[in-house]
């Protein structure tokens, strides 16, 4: 059984910047791609960015490209998402999310198979 606990949100200033963490059962980064997911306030998911198991290029959301960085460790289990220069729309909920089943391009947030519970990013003005 697959579980992801994601941690680090916490509320921050705009302009500030977040390390969130995501912890994995074991194999789970070896097995499949992984991911980042945020849900705003009041809208639907959507994917921050995504680490490829195949090696090709990571894949990042318009709205983030440039700020935020996606990185892991297998041998540490763990995914992490650095979020600077952030914004006030990027408060929500993120999800870690694990096994991109494909499908559509860009990436949708129902492409994934496995989710953690979440963590809340406030960014506040």
């Amino acid at each position: 059984q697959v579980h992801l606990q994601e941690s680090g949100g916490t509320s921050v200033q705009a302009g500030g910047s977040l390390k969130l963490s995501c912890v994995a059962s074991p194999g789970t980064i070896e097995k499949w791609s992984m991911a980042w997911v945020r849900q705003p306030p009041g809208k639907e998911r959507e994917v921050v960015g995504i680490v490829f198991h195949d090696g090709r290029e990571s894949y990042y959301g318009d709205s983030v490209k440039g700020r935020f960085t996606i990185s892991q460790d297998a041998a540490e289990r763990t995914l992490w998402l650095q979020m600077n220069a952030l914004r006030f729309e990027d408060s929500g909920m993120y999800y870690c999310a694990a096994n991109w089943v494909g499908g559509q391009w860009p990436p949708g947030a129902t492409d994934f198979y496995y989710w953690g519970q979440g963590t809340q990013v406030i960014v506040s003005a």
